[in-house]
């Protein structure tokens, strides 16, 4: 199988009814190829059924010039969001309430336009795993992740409102929040859309469609629409593999994406994040070194006076500098560094799991391959079977019927004789199984084993008839191939929407990353340049302060060499020439 064909396909502008059917046998279809769904199951991949899924915008997907502004609104969310590019989504405040519970928790108050909605964390995590059920095939940013046991046990009733994390969450949330509202696809769903409106309620919305629609298992229904329930009964022929079962044709683009998204995942949680929390926690030991320098200056100035006082608080006022623009950068690293990269080890899990779903999906037109073809060879027997009974029947019917009369048992030699031709229910068949009838039928036949002997006897209680059963499996088989015929067509229309559709989204998650990892580094390096600025202008006041300190009292300078004589009772002027080098220890001279 190869996916090349169909490689630049954009699945969201075909209209499947006005494609072109293929003449070859269903078991053979191109799955990278346009093809048409049987008549009677075109309203199910139908675009124009109920769709909840408007298509990409061009540029979006390859690169071309910007989408272009919707015209029509569901709702006045969807309005705000598509009016225009200039719009932000925010978190503003975090307020403990314990409204409809016993017990308090945390609302997170989401601001959009004039609007104002009240979420939990936990109504965040169902709308995204929502989301994910309606959109498999496209990749859903993560939120943070929860608390975890460890943070329980240490801070125990007081996890849930530890502020640190209250204000990472909100972050990150509003991340969340902004990253679906300029996804191309997931900003026109309506579901998100009621949530960010405060006047409806969540758990209704998680009740009512297209959310009660969905079904259980996301691989029994279509890709581009897994609400939909007229293909439902279509779709439970479809077998249902597990993500370990190996391909025999896999694609190459998707095993390098599998590859290199492993490699990321890796990369991201393993040396980026270790060398991150590293950095963060030797910055922090440094501010907290300053914090407690800055203090013992600020305490030994009050020992002293005049200049050296002043040099001396002065000096330490520029290490509480330090400390203070320390723990500024600290909050920059933490916020616009260490925080995305983790978001991004989350994206590398929700890539694994997109391609173990479109991997799912290929295995299933594999394995429903191998099922119509075991069905097709099965029937294939059944039928010489059933060929070679009518050739068999045939020939013992001439053969009665020029053979010689067969006399009736029990009366005279001469009286009641019928030739073969006289008794067509006889002559026609081979002696019938023993029925149901206890006279007629034996416990055990001579010369059978025990297992013989008991199927011969269930065999006789339910009266099977061989050429009947035969006849019905042929009929069954024949249905069975229907069945399937139509589930590998669904099968491969899935396959190649789903193909084409994570290939694009993952081309948007390219260019996203790299313009979030650009501006990543720029926040990265306009922080230390303002931490630095901040700093010198602090210690070049304290080193304004420090050279207002007068000369030792109780040394006179030497004389620079070469310079003139001078009497004792002349003090030589200080120069800066005459002071130690302070760099004269560092550098062990």
């Amino acid at each position: 199988m190869d996916l090349e064909g169909f490689e630049d396909e954009n699945p969201f502008e075909q209209d499947i009814d006005h494609i072109q059917s293929e003449s070859s046998s269903l078991s053979k279809v191109a799955i990278y190829e346009p093809s048409s769904p049987p008549p009677h199951l075109a309203p199910a991949l139908s675009p124009s059924s109920p769709p909840h899924q408007p298509p990409f915008p061009s540029g979006e997907l390859h690169g071309g010039t910007a989408p272009q502004f919707k015209t029509d609104f569901c709702c006045a969310r969807d309005r705000y969001l598509h009016n225009s590019d200039d719009f932000e989504l925010t978190i503003t405040d975090a307020q403990k309430t314990s409204a409809g519970t016993s017990s308090p928790y945390i609302v997170y108050v989401i601001r959009t336009g004039n609007a104002e909605a009240r979420h939990r964390y936990s109504e965040f995590e169902s709308l995204r795993e929502s989301l994910g059920r309606l959109y498999p095939t496209l990749i859903v940013p993560p939120i943070p992740d929860k608390q975890t046991i460890g943070d329980y046990a240490v801070k125990q009733g007081k996890a849930k409102e530890d502020a640190t994390l209250i204000a990472r969450r909100k972050r990150m949330l509003q991340t969340f929040l902004n990253r679906l509202a300029r996804h191309p696809i997931l900003s026109t769903e309506h579901v998100f859309h009621r949530f960010l409106d405060g006047e409806v309620s969540w758990g209704e919305v998680l009740n009512s469609p297209p959310i009660t629609l969905l079904p259980k298992n996301i691989l029994k229904a279509p890709s581009h629409n897994p609400t939909d329930q007229n293909a439902t009964q279509a779709y439970s022929a479809l077998p249902n593999p597990s993500a370990a079962h190996p391909l025999r044709r896999p694609d190459q683009r998707f095993l390098d994406s599998e590859a290199f998204t492993i490699k990321f995942a890796n990369h991201m949680s393993g040396p980026m994040e270790k060398t991150t929390r590293r950095v963060v926690k030797r910055w922090s030991d440094y501010a907290q070194d300053h914090a407690d320098l800055g203090a013992a200056l600020n305490g030994f100035s009050l020992n002293e006076r005049n200049e050296l006082a002043a040099a001396i608080e002065k000096t330490g006022q520029a290490v509480d500098t330090t400390y203070v623009s320390t723990t500024k950068l600290l909050q920059e690293v933490e916020q616009n560094w260490a925080e995305p990269l983790h978001e991004y080890t989350q994206f590398a899990s929700i890539i694994k799991k997109l391609l173990a779903y479109r991997h799912q999906k290929h295995v299933q037109y594999e394995m429903t391959q191998d099922v119509l073809e075991n069905k097709r060879e099965q029937l294939e027997e059944l039928e010489k079977s059933e060929k070679e009974a009518r050739r068999l029947e045939d020939a013992l019917s001439r053969g009665r019927a020029t053979g010689p009369t067969i006399p009736t048992p029990g009366d005279g030699e001469g009286e009641g004789t019928v030739t073969s031709d006289t008794s067509p229910a006889q002559s026609s068949h081979l002696p019938a199984h023993p029925g149901a009838n206890p006279a007629r039928r034996r416990t055990r036949a001579p010369g059978m084993g025990l297992i013989n002997a008991l199927s011969y006897t269930l065999h006789g209680m339910m009266d099977v008839d061989p050429e009947t059963a035969r006849r019905n499996s042929i009929t069954k088989t024949r249905e069975s191939i229907s069945t399937l015929e139509d589930a590998l067509h669904l099968a491969a229309q899935d396959l190649k929407y789903s193909s084409s559709t994570i290939q694009a989204d993952l081309d948007r998650f390219q260019r996203q990353k790299v313009a979030d990892f650009r501006e990543m580094g720029i926040a990265m390096a306009q922080a230390h340049r303002d931490w630095c600025k901040k700093n010198l202008e602090a210690w070049e006041e304290a080193k304004r302060e420090i050279e207002k300190i007068p000369d030792h009292p109780n040394k006179a300078p030497f004389p620079p060499e070469g310079g003139p004589s001078t009497s004792a009772d002349e003090p030589i002027a200080p120069s800066p020439a005459n002071r130690r080098d302070s760099t004269a220890t560092v550098n062990g001279r």
